[in-house]
């Protein structure tokens, strides 16, 4: 099995495994609420943690599937040079979001360091960690098909 096969269903299980508590929470707390009158007081920070983490999670696999928000209307239009030019406009201004990304969500986990949630009382570090991962994520897909592409090109330039 190849390495990046095994990420894509390491995350998906992720994904899964995290869905699958946030319903067992929410339902949970749900019916607690109703029979009984009472709930589970972390059911909601909960729910909102593994949310934040679950779309970071599949945005990311998104993207690495060529899958993430996706408007190739024009270029796909385009051949040669111009659909280079515009793929690599593309890439740089998906560069510039992911700096600005990540340079935000690791200020947001240094704040987060020192705070703690009402219930759990988890760093809310850990939430923003989540974004920070999708950024830097991200980042490094975007870098190897950058990479990728380079290393395509030369090798047509010397054949």
């Amino acid at each position: 099995m190849r390495t990046t096969t095994f990420f894509q269903r390491a995350v998906e299980a992720l994904m899964a495994l995290s869905l699958l508590v946030m319903v067992i929470a929410v339902f949970g707390n749900v019916v607690q609420r109703y029979l009984w009158g009472t709930g589970w007081v972390v059911s909601e920070e909960l729910s909102r943690l593994l949310f934040v983490w679950l779309v970071s999670l599949a945005a990311t696999l998104a993207y690495s599937e060529g899958q993430h928000l996706g408007f190739d209307l024009v270029t796909a239009r385009l051949h040669g040079r111009r659909a280079a030019f515009a793929r690599w406009l593309a890439r740089g201004l998906i560069a510039v979001s992911l700096y600005y990304l990540i340079v935000g969500a690791w200020q947001q986990v240094l704040v987060g360091m020192d705070s703690r949630s009402p219930v759990m009382n988890y760093p809310l570090a850990l939430g923003a960690g989540g974004i920070l991962f999708m950024g830097v994520c991200m980042a490094v897909i975007l870098a190897a098909e950058c990479w990728a592409e380079l290393r395509d090109r030369r090798k047509g330039d010397a054949a």
